[in-house]
């Protein structure tokens, strides 16, 4: 009898890999080739990535501490939570703030890949989110090894074994916005089952045919920021992407432990960008300005698009089109593609967007002007 093999070691990286999805993106690509030899060159609608330029007096932060040779702390300075307890006052509306209630964080999709993870939750936990949703939330359950259940109302959730609910509101990819009523009866829900609410709250700024409202404001929350904690960015509002900067505000007791938590892992935001952060938040002028001209897009490409024979459902806010032509979604992204109109397919936010594509209207005035001309031929 030959001697018995030696059982081949498992990797982690592939164990690790294994829970996930396949990365949604890399089936574009044949469609983003397909658009890109359009004569007049891709139009790409299909991520929401900021174009225009980075605001003036941010950069102008941003250079000025450019001189930062120490490491950082992961709490940021004092101003800097200075600026996120004043904005989320201002702003948000909500009370009582303290620099304990906040903490930035490198940027919001870091925070809801690593967020179950970095609350321990694992195997017999579950995780919460919308039904089409960006798919990081479903990413972040699968890595702590948490079950990831999806919800059309949260309130109908079985709360057994629930430890995380996320909202989102503005709704990426829907645009769809969550009244005070509903944030409130979420909110009184978790509450009585002792579940933990983050409400993503990054299109915040942008409402256009409704009025966000944080899941923080006093009549929301009752005046009380506990097992609530809203997510916030600088991607969107104020063109910073690039930059890595988001932050947390609410539950004390819950952003301490995270504190702890990415201290320990070294989870901080460049000094020179925390700096950067202070200024964009100080300044609205730029915040107006953006809004101006993602408005002029967007009104540009919806009637574009609807004109077309395309119909716009939700869309009230965010920086994006939810539309479909009653055909499956992939369909619709070649047909858009052969006119060189790179859009999102609405399966990548779950199989109920199978029949929807998402259009972003983060492109530039010419090329949004581009696919205005391509979609009337």
């Amino acid at each position: 009898m030959g001697a018995a093999s030696s059982p081949q070691p498992v990797s982690p990286r592939a164990s690790l890999r294994d829970r996930l999805p396949a990365f949604p993106w890399d089936r574009l690509e044949p469609y983003k080739t397909t658009a890109a030899a359009h004569a007049d060159g891709i139009v790409d609608l299909s991520v929401g990535t900021p174009v225009d330029p980075v605001p003036e007096v941010v950069q102008q932060a941003l250079t000025a501490a450019a001189d930062s040779p120490g490491y950082p702390t992961v709490w940021g300075t004092a101003a800097l939570r200075d600026a996120l307890t004043g904005w989320a006052a201002d702003r948000l509306g909500a009370q009582g703030l303290e620099h304990t209630n906040v903490l930035p964080v490198v940027g919001s999709k870091e925070l809801v890949a690593w967020l179950p993870t970095q609350l321990g939750l694992g195997a017999g936990d579950k995780v919460a989110y919308p039904r089409l949703a960006y798919p990081t939330y479903e990413v972040g359950a699968r890595l702590a090894g948490a079950e990831p259940v999806v919800y059309d109302e949260p309130w109908e959730l079985d709360p057994s074994g629930l430890k995380l609910l996320w909202l989102n509101s503005p709704s990426n990819p829907t645009g769809r916005v969550l009244s005070a009523d509903e944030l409130r009866r979420t909110v009184a829900w978790a509450r009585e089952h002792g579940v933990l609410v983050f409400s993503d709250e990054c299109y915040l700024e942008l409402g256009w045919e409704a009025d966000p409202v944080s899941v923080l404001r006093p009549d929301i929350c009752g005046g009380s920021h506990d097992g609530l904690v809203a997510v916030h960015s600088l991607s969107k509002r104020s063109n910073l992407a690039g930059y890595r900067s988001a932050f947390l505000v609410g539950d004390a007791a819950v952003l301490g432990d995270l504190l702890q938590i990415r201290k320990h892992g070294g989870m901080m935001i460049a000094a020179p960008v925390q700096a950067a952060t202070v200024a964009a938040l100080g300044d609205t002028a730029h915040v107006a300005e953006q809004r101006e001209r993602y408005a002029r897009r967007r009104a540009a490409l919806r009637s574009a698009f609807e004109a077309a024979g395309f119909r716009i459902e939700h869309s009230e806010a965010s920086l994006y089109l939810w539309a479909t032509r009653d055909e499956p979604c992939w369909d619709t992204v070649g047909e858009l593609a052969k006119r060189g109109i790179l859009v999102a397919p609405g399966d990548f936010y779950g199989a109920a967007g199978d029949r929807f594509v998402r259009i972003a209207f983060t492109a530039t005035d010419e090329r949004v002007a581009a696919a205005v001309r391509r979609l009337a031929e």
